[in-house]
């Protein structure tokens, strides 16, 4: 939003100040907004200016007829009902005996409830009762599921795990459209739901910063519960080898610890060692067999990711024998391509097979990730026993060499159940079509992947790309140079218009993706994902004529108030206000930027708070 106040001095007040609070996005309510405040010219002035986001959404009485409900991702039918239905600490939650799917589910609301408005409701067996909240099997298949809340109580209907699953998850969040502790009531509906895409993924980069099992497990938990169900995990790159290989310990011992770039790191002497302190780390086995099981406990699948031929450098150094060329001398704490590639002898293989043998053991998932992208060829062209082995395999180019690189490996994984899945250079150099393509370069490699016969998935940069910055105000966490903001994220179409009926059949899903060369923190992970994931999970589940801006800017709210309950961080700079002010004679004109048009800005010029009823600043 920008605008000016219609070219108007604002008068001042010699020793009022500008009042801030923070952003706080409520139904029904109004609040005081925290912007930075700078003149455009002239000396500093305190100008008494209260400026307000007002939801426009209004609450929601006992017994009134529902107003849409505020759920991410819109749900595929949302119908009110007459009437309402009170949750207190005494409603019991219901499933069928024996059905532990159901009851999983029934557990997993139980304890949102708890953790977002402090009620303990019990989870017991039996059939359905009056004033309960009821889990049963029923037509909905999959991940689709049936909500009808009225009166007498509330039925979440599925046969499918997940769907269920989905159905509890729809249920709190209509439970938390308001803010608060305690009972609360809940507006009739019948909801019907369903989702467009198969795969509903974010992508999240632990080998160039490492973040602890906790944090994995709230960021799983996290996605749970916008219904994306498919973590890509980036284990392996040229800064950080992320999982333990029992046959090949040097990959974590030596390959997970990296000395940081730049003077400041190398002057950080380590007094129990003597030497520079490294930053790093690697998970267990037994660690990824219980990030596992809680990921699946929420219907979410890890696709974990091992790169290769490039992004090579880190396993390199421990095993300097898999490299092209020279090998580099430590783990790399820079940014940027490097040229390190594994070598093509039967060796290598012997150790990739090895390696995948030990990722499917601990990853239960279809797909295994195996990279491919960004592999400088410069050490292949200089490699004579390299380029001996071309001529010997009948190979014209090194493009063609990577091709006949990823389909060996390829050959590994059909040979034990799994699918290769590669970033959409594994087009260039031929593969089966059975290999999956996740396109990134923009959409054609989705395209030309869907064309040829291959199942894709859309995670175009820079859209999708959640390392870009989100806004461009000076307070802004930092990213790639390019904003890319809530918007832009939302308004993103996966289904490229070139495809035809039959094509877009191999189109299975949308993925963003969080490369954290630039998020040195857990928190900044977290605030560089939300809100622009929960964007991302509504373009995912719901379908095309359900996904609307403005609809999607009047839920945020109620979104970002569940996060907050939640203890769960969210970056809300882009939904901020900022003011720029220039002196006109006594006063000023004020001009206001920012807040995604999410919302209204409402504003005083006597020091009082804004209300509803304050003038509505328009660009």
């Amino acid at each position: 939003m920008r605008g000016r106040l219609a070219g108007r001095a604002l008068p001042l007040a010699g020793n009022a100040v500008l009042q801030s609070n923070p952003l706080r996005l409520e139904s029904g309510a109004v609040r005081r907004f925290a912007f930075p405040f700078s003149w455009m010219t002239g000396p500093t002035m305190r100008l008494p200016l209260l400026i307000a986001l007002a939801s426009s959404l209004a609450g929601l009485a006992a017994g009134a007829q529902a107003a849409p409900a505020r759920i991410i991702p819109a749900p595929a039918a949302d119908t009110p009902r007459e009437g309402a239905y009170l949750v207190t600490s005494r409603t019991p939650i219901i499933y069928t005996p024996g059905d532990k799917d159901a009851q999983a589910a029934a557990q997993r609301l139980a304890e949102l409830l708890d953790r977002s408005r402090g009620l303990k409701l019990s989870v017991q067996p039996g059939g359905p009762q009056a004033g309960a909240i009821v889990f049963k099997r029923g037509a909905p298949t999959g991940e689709a599921y049936e909500l009808e809340v009225g009166a007498n109580g509330a039925v979440i209907t599925s046969s499918g795990a997940a769907g269920l699953f989905y159905g509890a998850t729809s249920f709190w969040q209509l439970a938390t459209e308001s803010p608060g502790k305690g009972p609360v009531n809940i507006a009739g509906r019948r909801i019907e739901d369903a989702p467009r895409f198969a795969w509903r993924g974010l992508m999240l980069d632990s080998a160039r910063h490492f973040q602890s099992v906790e944090f994995v497990k709230g960021f799983i938990d996290r996605m749970a519960m916008s219904k994306l169900n498919t973590l890509h995990w980036h284990l392996v790159d040229d800064q950080g080898w992320r999982l333990e290989i029992k046959k090949y310990p040097r990959l974590t011992e030596i390959g997970a610890w990296r000395l940081p770039a730049g003077p400041a790191a190398a002057a950080d002497i380590d007094t129990a060692t003597g030497k520079p302190r490294v930053i790093g780390g690697y998970y267990s086995q037994a660690q990824v067999r219980e990030i596992v099981a809680y990921a699946a406990a929420r219907h979410i699948t890890i696709v974990p990711e091992i790169e290769m031929p490039g992004h090579a450098h880190a396993p390199i150094v421990a095993y300097p024998e898999l490299g092209s060329s020279t090998p580099p001398a430590a783990t790399s704490g820079d940014w940027g391509v490097f040229p390190y590639l594994y070598n093509v002898d039967e060796k290598t293989f012997a150790f990739l097979d090895d390696v995948l043998g030990e990722v499917i053991d601990l990853f239960p998932s279809r797909y295994i990730h195996v990279g491919g992208d960004e592999a400088v060829k410069e050490q292949w062209k200089s490699n004579p026993a390299v380029q001996a082995r071309m001529k010997e395999l009948h190979i014209a180019s090194e493009t063609a060499l990577q091709g006949w690189f990823i389909s060996r490996v390829e050959q590994t994984l059909n040979a034990r159940g799994r699918r290769l899945i590669g970033w959409d250079e594994i087009l260039e150099g031929g593969v089966a079509q059975s290999a999956t393509v996740m396109s990134w370069r923009g959409i054609d490699g989705a395209i030309i992947a869907a064309k040829l016969g291959h199942d894709t998935i859309l995670s175009p940069a820079p859209t999708l790309y959640l390392n870009h910055r989100q806004t461009g105000a000076p307070n802004g966490l930092p990213g790639r140079g390019q904003v890319v903001g809530l918007r832009e994220v939302y308004d993103y179409e996966p289904m490229p218009k070139a495809l035809n009926p039959d094509e877009r059949h191999h189109v299975l899903g949308v993925q963003a993706n969080l490369w954290t060369e630039h998020m040195r923190t857990e928190d900044r992970v977290a605030l560089m994902a939300y809100p622009r994931a929960a964007a991302v999970a509504e373009t995912a589940w719901s379908q095309v004529g359900r996904k609307d801006w403005k609809d999607f800017a009047d839920r945020l709210p109620a979104e970002l108030e569940r996060s907050r309950s939640l203890g769960q961080p969210v970056d809300e700079t882009a939904l901020q206000v900022r003011a720029l002010g220039r002196p006109v004679g006594q006063g000023a004109t004020v001009i206001l930027l920012g807040a995604e048009d999410v919302g209204e800005i409402r504003y005083t010029r006597d020091g009082s708070a804004p209300t509803a009823m304050s003038p509505l600043y328009r660009d």
